[in-house]
């Protein structure tokens, strides 16, 4: 499939009239999207196990050539309770309707800043690779996790390697890039280091953040680089706020020479006499 981009979520009420029109309802909102992009990668499921039905509703939405990835559940990548085996069940079920029509690539392991480069944390990992029923890419977030010996592990099981852009920070991930699979995976954060590590409640504001293009530039040549190692690769964006991973991801096509439809912008929802207001 080559390379696919897209952005991490697409049901956010602030992408009204930047990016959806301003009435649009939020059912249809992923028909909307799909106009646009081809994957899309659905990480409402970090927060709850959706209804399997919720999985089949989707699947009405998108055009046949569409794809998904999905993120996995915080319960099962951040909390890791005793019955972790029931939850990936139970996640296998909610995701049925996405494996059984070959729309679901793959499914994002995100671990926390929290979650260390440990024996114990590498066996949580290593038995994450039977349980699930689509492919695996992890995502750290802790630099402890950027070692030889890291890639060799997911190598050799299989499991894809999440590439990161995100603030240059002590104990964060710096942006390498690697593949470990036959999928690669970018995700784009924004590089809001004063907003990253807040704790005022500010959730949103890490990644309220618009790349240039000169940014962009720095992972053009080795996201080419890394498709050719493999047989798909997903460009994420999840500086959400504001619809500016749209933005950056109409950016990032047209840095790569993927052509894209004509993408909405907010003027394009101005009426003629707010343009003279």
């Amino acid at each position: 499939m080559g390379i696919l981009i897209g952005t991490s979520g697409y049901s956010y009420d602030d992408w009204k009239k930047k990016f959806y029109p301003p009435l649009i309802k939020t059912p249809e909102m992923l028909t909307f999207y799909a106009k646009f992009f081809r994957m899309t990668e659905i990480n409402s499921s970090y927060y709850r196990i959706p209804p399997r039905q919720m999985m089949e509703y989707i699947l009405e939405k998108v055009p046949e050539d569409f794809i998904f990835t999905v993120k996995v559940f915080k319960g099962i990548t951040h909390e890791r309770p005793e019955d972790a085996d029931r939850l990936i069940l139970d996640f296998n079920q909610a995701i049925g309707p996405l494996v059984e029509r070959g729309k679901c690539a793959c499914l994002l392991l995100q671990f926390p800043y929290s979650f260390h480069n440990t024996q114990e944390n590498q066996e949580y990992l290593l038995q994450m690779k039977g349980k699930f029923s689509a492919p695996l890419v992890a995502e750290f977030r802790n630099s402890g996790w950027i070692t030889e010996s890291t890639f060799a592990m997911l190598e050799e099981q299989k499991i894809g390697f999440c590439c990161v852009d995100e603030p240059r920070l002590k104990g964060l991930i710096p942006p390498e890039a690697r593949v470990t699979s036959d999928i690669g995976y970018v995700r784009f954060h924004g590089r809001n280091a004063q907003t990253w590590f807040a704790k005022d409640g500010t959730q949103y504001a890490r990644y309220d953040y618009l790349y240039g293009e000169e940014e962009l530039m720095e992972w053009v040549p080795k996201i080419k680089a890394m498709a050719g190692l493999t047989k798909t690769f997903f460009v994420l964006f999840n500086n959400h706020p504001k619809a500016y991973a749209v933005r950056n991801a109409e950016l990032m096509a047209k840095l790569l020479d993927i052509p894209l439809p004509a993408i909405p912008k907010e003027e394009d929802y101005d009426s003629s006499l707010n343009k003279f207001l």
